[in-house]
């Protein structure tokens, strides 16, 4: 019945568009498994969306449409496309992502008016060879070639990238991430327009100098390879705003990464790094800093010129204090030095009165500075598994707070001051030696393991 609906929407809708003589079509989440034949009498037709339906194969009849500049396939069960699709060489925009193509028409290749093309999602193992015809391509998307194969496919893995590809010199976006390649060509420099450019998830172990050359780029991701290194010539990228080299292999940075100041965010979480280079004080314009997960001891004193920061994560490492110049960081709304080996908070913590998250967890505190009353943005306090004994009741002027996390202390009592907080909404204080349930406690999410009557 469903499908049938969708079939009467669909013929309706092209009747209608026959009539009023519109340019755009849209035949979306219909339930479609075939394509109804009067669409071909829509010779007038520039934007056509046939996506997340049941398509299986696209048919040659789409070739009449021959004024059409926009196609969305997106989402369907497309195993074929014919060779008629070549026809259709007004094309800008077509998207195939999310199919279940294992190949693609050489008569893609005449497609030489297309400026968008995703093929993402599919089970490609190579880069389509008649994509090295479309040199004005300004956005291609080849994430996820055959991650998303079912079982009994053979195994698909995009592991290289041809030579050709920096032949592609209008490009401006390219995404390959989700992939498995383990190299980039030398010629991916060639492709000095980009401006944004997606590795994450490959298993690249290197990067190629001519990386440097690409330096309009304004993003750059290689979250989740292998990295061991990353090249000096990384500090030519001097356009960049965005970088992401987390979880990788890293054990060290390159002092030129100090060059990158028009970074706004950079994550180096998940690597080994032992020591931050001091050039990083340099990346003034920076707003989230991510340092997480890795082995630092310390934190260089240059960072405290960061002071654009708003969000600084620098959780489980092995820092043994909270670095003093963070007291000059006000503009901080998230903090988290959580999974550290803290034994005690700087009074001048109560300085960043702009937080309203503040994730402290995992520590060894046994106890908390008055000033953390002062922080009365404070939506959410991250403090379970640390070795608190006690509460300020200072924690009663944090008028915003919602979420309390103590789990896991040594607290044999919670301050009455606690009770004012109207916003608090959520309290954990599950594995505490508590004598009694607090008295404040009212229509709140409470969970403490004493008795019957938590909530």
């Amino acid at each position: 019945m469903e499908a049938e609906n969708g079939r009467r929407t669909a013929h309706a809708r092209i009747d209608r568009c026959l009539r009023d003589g519109s340019t755009t079509l849209d035949l979306s989440s219909l339930g479609l498994r075939e394509i109804p034949e009067p669409l071909s009498d829509l010779t007038h037709l520039v934007r056509l969306d046939l996506s997340e339906n049941n398509l299986s194969d696209v048919p040659g009849s789409l070739q009449d449409l021959t004024a059409l500049t926009e196609l969305n396939l997106r989402a369907n069960f497309l195993e074929n496309v014919s060779d008629t699709l070549g026809d259709l060489v007004t094309l800008k925009v077509l998207d195939l992502s999310e199919n279940g193509l294992s190949q693609v028409p050489d008569s893609l290749g005449n497609l030489i008016a297309l400026t968008e093309l995703n093929l993402s999602e599919n089970y490609l193992s190579a880069v389509p060879d008649p994509l090295r015809n479309l040199t004005s391509l300004t956005r291609l998307n080849l994430s996820m070639l055959g991650a998303q194969a079912p079982e009994f496919f053979p195994t698909l893995e995009l592991t290289t990238l041809p030579e050709w590809l920096g032949n592609l010199t209008s490009l401006a976006e390219l995404h390959l991430g989700s992939n498995q390649l383990t190299a980039l060509p030398e010629t991916l420099g060639n492709l000095t327009g980009l401006t944004r450019l997606h590795l994450g998830s490959n298993r690249l172990t290197t990067l190629p100098e001519t990386l440097g050359d690409l330096t309009g780029l304004t993003m750059l991701s290689l979250y989740g390879n292998q990295l061991t290194a990353l090249p000096e010539a990384l500090g030519d990228l001097t356009g960049l705003t965005e970088l992401d080299v987390g979880h990788n292999r890293l054990t060290t940075l390159p002092e030129a990464l100090g060059d990158l100041t028009g970074l706004t965010m950079l994550s180096l979480y998940g690597n080994q790094l032992t020591a931050l280079p001091e050039t990083l004080g340099n990346l003034t314009n920076l707003t989230e800093l991510d340092v997480g997960h890795n082995r630092l001891t310390t934190l260089p004193e240059t960072l405290s010129d960061l002071t654009g920061l708003t969000t600084f994560t620098a959780y489980d490492n092995l820092l043994t204090t909270v670095p003093k110049w963070l007291e000059n960081i006000t503009n901080l709304t998230l903090l988290n030095l959580s999974g550290n080996r803290l034994t005690a908070l700087p009074e001048t913590l109560g300085n960043l009165t702009g937080l309203t998250m503040l994730s402290l967890y995992g520590n060894q505190l046994t106890a908390l500075p008055e000033t953390l009353g002062n922080l009365t943005n404070l939506t959410e306090l991250e403090l379970w598994d640390n070795r608190l004994t006690a509460l300020p009741e200072t924690l009663g002027g944090l008028v915003r707070l919602t979420h309390l996390g103590l789990a896991n202390n040594r607290l044999t009592a919670v301050p009455e001051s606690l009770g004012d907080l109207t916003a608090l909404t959520w309290v954990d204080l599950y594995g505490n030696p508590l004598a009694a349930l607090p008295e404040w406690r009212r229509e709140i999410h409470l969970r403490t393991g004493i008795d019957a009557d938590d909530r």
